[in-house]
């Protein structure tokens, strides 16, 4: 299989795959090397995974200390953090891997809990999670006006399909870093984010899903961060106007005194 999928985002960037090695029979240890290995080509960063531990026909799948490094030029050692990603896979779907046309493999939800990310900005005015996302964008494959052929297994079987239904990353830590602007460091905790069919009605090939799903959650995050980085300057400037009130207000008193 020459690419692969998670998230998750970034983070997730090999679930797609791991499904299908689980599928037939393959071990956890192998989905974990390539959940780093395909993870790595995608986000062009290391991917790092603690633990991932998938009962396929249970429907039950969690993936544990996936960790991203930063873009060179950034300070933090990682861009993200995710602590337990857990998955409820639809096993009566797992059927449409018998049939010779088969439907896409369904994977009711999924649930990134309490990561970390680590948002900079550099002295250019570029963040860490901007040039994760466009190596994501550059290393996905390009959509056509025809689908493409699917790819095949090393069994010979065409790759399957996967959709998800629904994916929540909760209890964002975000540390963002605008010293480069003359402000400071900022930490705060994202509202919920949540994402709704992943990979349409059809659903993605397994090795294009993970990458889909990493690019939808890392630029979430980089848009909440965006906002609070808009807000975190806008009470700057106001504190700035308040200060140069008040010095006003203070030399006309003492000419007033005087």
């Amino acid at each position: 299989m020459k690419k692969l999928a998670i998230a998750v985002i970034v983070i997730l960037l090999a679930l797609g795959a791991g499904l299908w090695f689980l599928a037939n029979g393959s071990l956890n240890p192998l989905v974990k090397e390539q959940i780093e290995i395909q993870g790595s080509k995608y986000t062009e960063q290391t991917v790092k995974v603690g633990e991932v531990d998938i009962k396929l026909f249970e429907g039950f799948g969690s993936i544990r200390g996936l960790t991203v490094t930063n873009p060179e030029g950034f300070k933090q050692p990682h861009a993200i953090s995710l602590g337990d990603i857990t998955l409820d896979i639809n096993v009566e779907s797992l059927a449409n891997l018998r049939k010779k046309k088969p439907e896409a493999i369904v994977i009711d939800q999924i649930k990134i809990a309490d990561p970390k990310a680590f948002v900079e900005l550099n002295q250019q005015g570029a963040t860490n999670f901007n040039q994760i996302i466009d190596a994501i964008n550059k290393n996905l494959p390009k959509s056509s006006g025809s689908e493409p052929a699917p790819e095949q297994t090393p069994s010979g079987q065409a790759e399957p399909k996967i959709k998800v239904t629904e994916l929540t990353v909760s209890g964002v830590a975000l540390a963002l870093d605008l010293t480069a602007l003359g402000n400071k460091e900022h930490q705060v905790t994202l509202a919920d984010i949540q994402l709704n069919n992943i990979g349409g009605e059809q659903g993605l090939p397994a090795s294009q899903l993970g990458g889909e799903i990493a690019k939808q959650v890392i630029k979430a995050i980089a848009n909440e961060a965006k906002d609070e980085q808009k807000r975190q300057i806008k009470e700057k400037a106001v504190e700035k106007i308040k200060e140069k009130a008040k010095e006003k207000l203070g030399g006309l008193l003492d000419k007033l005194k005087g």
